[in-house]
């Protein structure tokens, strides 16, 4: 019988540009208030990369190469980087591409996954499979977006809830029970007419109407996704724990998309998980989309134990959701 190969997280970095958006300067753009924008979303600031010409790549090389220095990996060991984002430089060639190109990953392949905010999911799920299937040794799992870039910043309803962020995974093989131990994902197209950018691909491409319109920016109606996201997350959480026959004292854990303070302890209550237990760092970030999950990963890491369970869970636009299941591998330092 051939022994079942795991794909662990070994190593977790994070990235965020240096420029602080609060919510007092976002009073002076729009029609807001920092009491507003805390009491309904829990955000207090996010970053913001200024800039002529800096796209996503930039936070995903920065990522990157940290997360090599720390775990002392050669950037040629790598074998595939996988880049979650929705915000790519350009169209193509992809960003992963770019990013693996400026950190040295010359024996890697590198390419782009869009599935929005659950786009760290899917990549991390895609990638354990790689390392699963024996063919590949070190994969770099990256979740970085500039939504900064998107963002219509004379609609309130919208630009106080995205940040720019980046955060990189590197997943090795192990014969012990720890890493990516299950999966979830769902998707339904349904949800695409609340949660989209209208413009920008082949469907509408870039004309002088639609850069009139604004259809460039995120569109989002708030109330459906709301009650989706809080729905498909607490759904997949349930599901991934009763066929794992975990109960929530055998998670340590809760790792919620940072989409909103309300949508996270909806989420956390309806799944029964105490918020002393769940992961939050929105009113740092706010929504950093492909981003929210590995950065929260990076700013819990020195409280993160070898065999600690985690669930990872996210929702966004399209619609698409998940959960996934992590043991975790090694001791967080702190």
């Amino acid at each position: 019988m051939m022994e079942k190969t795991y794909a662990a997280i070994t190593g977790v970095q994070g990235w965020t540009p240096d420029y602080v958006l609060t919510n007092k300067e976002l009073e002076g753009m729009v029609a807001t208030t920092d009491e507003w924008i805390t009491s309904r979303t829990g955000i207090r600031e996010r970053r913001i990369l200024k800039g002529k010409d800096l796209g996503t790549s930039v936070r995903g090389i920065e990522a990157v190469n940290a997360l090599l220095a720390k775990t002392d990996t050669d950037p040629l060991d790598i074998d595939l980087l996988i880049c979650a984002t929705v915000t790519p430089d350009m169209m193509f060639p992809d960003t992963g591409n770019l990013i693996g190109h400026a950190t040295g990953l010359k024996n890697a392949y590198c390419f782009d996954l869009s599935a929005a905010c659950s786009g760290f999911l899917y990549a991390l799920t895609t990638g354990a499979k790689f390392i699963e299937s024996g063919t590949h040794k070190k994969v770099i799992v990256v979740g970085a977006d500039k939504m900064s870039s998107i963002l219509d910043y004379t609609d309130r309803t919208t630009c106080v809830l995205f940040g720019d962020g980046a955060g990189a995974v590197l997943l090795e093989p192990t014969s012990e029970p720890f890493g990516v131990m299950d999966t979830l994902l769902k998707s339904d197209g349904a949800g695409a007419q609340y949660l989209h950018q209208k413009a920008g691909g082949s469907m509408r491409p870039a004309t002088i109407e639609t850069i009139i319109n604004r259809e460039h920016f995120v569109y989002q109606n708030g109330k459906p996704v709301f009650k989706a996201a809080v729905s498909g997350m607490t759904d997949v959480v349930k599901q991934v724990m009763e066929r794992n026959d975990m109960s929530i004292s055998d998670v340590a854990w809760l790792t919620p998309h940072q989409a909103n303070q309300r949508i996270i302890e909806s989420v956390a209550s309806m799944t029964g998980f105490p918020m002393e237990r769940v992961m939050v760092n929105i009113h740092r970030y706010g929504n950093t989309t492909a981003a929210t999950l590995p950065l929260c990963l990076s700013d819990y890491e020195p409280q993160l134990r070898k065999g600690d369970n985690l669930i990872l869970t996210a929702f966004g636009g399209g619609f698409t959701w998940g959960a996934v299941y992590v043991k975790w591998a090694y001791d967080g330092k702190g």
